[in-house]
């Protein structure tokens, strides 16, 4: 295994954008972004590079099942491509995936598409991979959804390989990999990172053992502790004392008094309130964090982003 990669800014909490537009779950989405695209994603992201957030993030199901329509939505658009896109719209941000689903493609598929991103946005990619959840997209896609797990784990085996070394070798049991070369090379020394999605005791202990950080799914704050504990301890069985970046996501939040009600899971303040409420994470050691905000259209989200930026960020 390679020595970890560590990139967050020491010293203070990074904080992170998961972009609207790009995933519609009605878990998640915002009414407005039913009607919006393109100029939309854009200028999100956009006030998100400005501002200075550390990431923005984009998410992954390539076919939503009939049956999961009336909860997911079929609106996810390709990974790669809205990355490429923004990485032309941006000059600083890092570009995140949250998360890239790595069974549903030969690792060398992933390799290529991520070297280039990195090629692209001049060194900004971040590589987040997860095992998937959508037993029906596997079964769509070809995929043993049973083995996903093992699949994930020699699937970052393979792509690590990929980003450190032209002409990677690999030999495991769903693929072998010799004399094949693979260019761009990236632009990040030694390699663009490689963050694994997922709260489950199997996602965490694949995090501590392949990982260079850790992106949480669907965890809330009371049981960060306990996943953060469970993360070092098989960090510092499979990796001894190499670091790990850990992550987390806040509540719903809406610096300022809204004029809405902001629903449940939210939290609304002045900007040192809410930058209390983050530092708590930070105490609990967490390194970046994804922020959320509830809005009602692109333009209080860009004025949230705005915002937050400046008076909550300087007191992280």
């Amino acid at each position: 295994m390679t020595a970890a990669v560590e990139i967050v800014p020491r010293g203070r909490l990074a904080y992170g954008l998961q972009l609207p537009v790009q995933a519609q779950s009605r878990l998640f989405a915002a009414p407005w972004e039913a009607d919006a695209g393109a100029t939309e994603l854009r200028r999100v992201a956009e006030a998100a590079d400005r501002a200075g957030f550390f990431y923005v993030a984009v998410c992954d199901h390539v076919c939503v099942p009939r049956d999961r329509e009336r909860l997911m939505s079929t609106v996810w658009w390709d990974p790669v491509a809205t990355l490429g896109f923004l990485a032309a719209a941006t000059c600083r941000v890092r570009l995140l995936s949250y998360v890239y689903v790595l069974p549903y493609r030969h690792p060398l598929q992933t390799a290529k598409a991520f070297l280039t991103l990195d090629a692209l946005s001049s060194g900004r990619v971040i590589l987040g991979v997860g095992a998937g959840h959508l037993q029906g997209e596997f079964q769509t896609l070809g995929v043993d959804f049973a083995r996903r797990g093992k699949l994930t784990d020699e699937a970052i085996d393979v792509v690590l390989a990929a980003f450190a070394d032209e002409y990677p070798a690999h030999d495991g049991p769903a693929w072998r990999v010799h004399d094949v070369g693979l260019r761009p090379r990236p632009v990040q020394r030694p390699r663009p990172p490689i963050w694994v999605g997922g709260s489950t005791p199997g996602a965490l202990r694949r995090a501590a053992a392949r990982g260079d950080g850790w992106l949480p799914q669907g965890t809330d704050r009371a049981k960060l502790p306990e996943q953060i504990a469970y993360l070092r301890a098989h960090r510092a069985k499979a990796r001894g004392d190499v670091p790990i970046e850990i992550g987390a996501n806040s509540e719903w939040l809406y610096v300022g008094k809204p004029g809405f009600d902001l629903g449940p899971n939210a939290r609304s303040g002045g900007g040192e309130e809410i930058a209390a409420s983050l530092r708590e994470l930070g105490a609990l050691g967490v390194q970046h964090v994804g922020v959320r905000f509830r809005t009602r259209s692109a333009a209080e989200l860009v004025d949230q982003i705005e915002t937050f930026a400046a008076e909550v960020a300087p007191h992280l």
